[in-house]
């Protein structure tokens, strides 16, 4: 049975335009001027791939990534990402079958431990709401959710928002479609919560009905100003979409 998905009832720490230090656990924490601010960094961080040169910005940085769910292209993304800026990473994959985790070792002695260990941790687990119970129970280095259980995957959100608006130029008045399985898609979820931060947009979500969006959350995006149509059949689907 895949897992229910409950709104976390936490508030993260907002961005504001100031990330140093911050725990990045959901799009709820961002507001467009922080989204624009990160399509910049994003935009150098491209010249130094491009580039190929050598960058110090993690120069003695040490960055676990404690993957609780297998992982390739997102796993290796921060890994990537991480020496290039010249920094080094702890990757652990699977550690229930392959750690102290397998003995029994809790998510909260895990954490603590890598935590002495590195200087940030990049989380992805398969339980809602694991991605802030690690952040609180982290007290001296931030903690990235890379996805957790069917709740978010806020970094592949940002990607996707950065992607859209390099491709159309803009993030407000967008017509666009998502398909497949809407209730547990953790990367839509983050996604649609992205896209309701911008005006006049409108997105049509095509599933079956079993696999449609949590009512609760659906709720809050379109309070949020965010136009949903939920759609069954592909003939529903408009052909001016801009994605």
């Amino acid at each position: 049975m895949p897992e229910r998905l409950v709104l976390p009832d936490f508030r993260p720490e907002k961005i504001n335009g100031d990330f140093k230090g911050k725990d990045i656990l959901s799009i709820d924490q961002f507001n467009p001027a922080s989204i624009s601010y990160l399509f910049h960094l994003t935009t150098a961080m491209a010249e130094v791939v491009k580039n190929a040169k050598p960058n110090d910005l993690l120069r003695e940085n040490i960055i676990t990534l404690l993957f609780y769910e297998p992982s390739t292209r997102t796993r290796g993304s921060f890994d990537a990402a991480t020496k290039r800026l010249g920094g080094s990473t702890i990757v652990v994959e699977n550690p229930q079958q392959f750690s102290s985790v397998s003995k029994g070792e809790t998510l909260k002695d895990t954490i603590r431990v890598f935590e002495a260990y590195s200087d940030a941790i990049i989380l992805r687990h398969p339980e809602v709401g694991s991605a802030q119970k690690a952040a609180d129970i982290a007290k001296f280095v931030p903690v990235i959710n890379a996805g957790d259980g069917i709740d978010e995957h806020p970094t592949q959100a940002l990607l996707d928002l950065y992607t859209i608006h390099e491709k159309i130029g803009t993030l407000s008045g967008l017509k666009g479609l998502f398909a497949g399985d809407i209730k547990n898609g953790r990367t839509v979820h983050s996604l649609l919560k992205g896209l309701s931060l911008y005006p006049n947009s409108t997105v049509y979500l095509l599933s079956p009905r079993e696999l449609k969006l949590q009512t609760d959350l659906l709720e809050k995006l379109k309070s949020k100003g965010l136009k949903i149509i939920e759609i069954e059949d592909v003939e529903e689907i408009p052909r001016d979409c801009n994605f």
